[in-house]
């Protein structure tokens, strides 16, 4: 089982023998005085965080993720190491699409590691990831919450390019996630996926869909009215969708071909699934929306 201590951090020499980013963000939450504060901020390459922005008030701390470069390339190394302490929220986002391009006879990877402490809360919410036909990515994705604390995150992979006609054909795809809470284990889901394989077609992995989503939520159980409003969100037609409740965790899932219709439909649930779980009315991040 990965080690969730701490990503492990850039090896920037190895790195340049071909070029490659390697970037680690640290941050750090603290309640102070009823408001959610950015209390540590530490980099090494190219990955930032703008200043905290206070939308919904100083409870929330919401924080946008910058990588400069705007794409990811063959050998590309990103870590984010996210703590938010007791009693405070933090959300987290992006200013647009992820995009990872072709290997380039490399392997690239994004580790992430989310921790909460008790009656905090931390919400991974980024835009979608365009995985680019060649391209080879490695995604690691670990929580951990106090026996009391919430996450919701989300997870919207584009396969290709659609819009450009461009089909991943070429590369491969893998994703582990892991939560845990109160030191037990919620959550462990690992796969890989190969351009132009069966999984791709088959309907027991994509169905031939170019786009798939995941939202996972811990929290307060919600209310039989609650999942049954989730189940009836609109979606494409011959698109496939549900959603699945196990005690105080959620996972929502989407296969479609359409990143727009994605973003749509994991907001509705998003919409509903805050307010009943983390109680707080769900307010959009402002990036959304420029």
């Amino acid at each position: 089982m990965p080690d969730s201590t701490h990503p492990a951090m850039p090896n920037q020499a190895e790195a340049s023998a071909h070029g490659a980013w390697q970037a680690h963000l640290r941050l750090g939450f603290a309640l102070h005085d009823g408001v959610s504060r950015l209390v540590e901020r530490t980099h090494s390459g190219p990955l930032r965080v703008q200043k905290p922005l206070y939308p919904e008030g100083d409870a929330v701390c919401h924080a946008i993720i910058i990588h400069p470069p705007g794409g990811v390339v063959g050998g590309d190394q990103l870590a984010v190491d996210a703590t938010v302490g007791e009693g405070a929220h933090a959300l987290l986002t992006s200013p647009g699409a992820a995009k990872w391009y072709r290997a380039n006879g490399h392997v690239s990877g994004q580790h992430i590691v989310l921790r909460a402490g008790s009656g905090a809360a931390i919400e991974w919410l980024p835009q979608e990831s365009i995985v680019f036909d060649q391209a080879c990515v490695r995604l690691r994705h670990e929580v951990e919450l106090a026996q009391d604390a919430s996450y919701i995150g989300c997870d919207i992979v584009c396969l290709g390019r659609s819009a450009s006609g461009e089909i991943f054909n070429t590369g491969s795809i893998s994703q582990q996630v892991q939560i845990r809470r109160g030191g037990k284990l919620l959550w462990w889901e690992q796969g890989v996926l190969a351009a132009g394989g069966a999984l791709m077609a088959s309907p027991l992995g994509l169905g031939g869909h170019t786009v798939c989503a995941t939202l996972i939520a811990v929290g307060t159980p919600v209310s039989p009215a609650v999942l049954a409003a989730l189940r009836e969100i609109a979606v494409p037609a011959g698109a496939a969708f549900g959603a699945t409740q196990m005690k105080a965790l959620v996972v929502v899932r989407l296969l479609c071909g359409d990143s727009e219709a994605a973003r749509t439909i994991m907001l509705a649930a998003w919409q509903m699934l805050r307010p009943a779980m983390l109680g707080r009315a769900a307010v959009v991040p402002r990036i959304w929306n420029t």
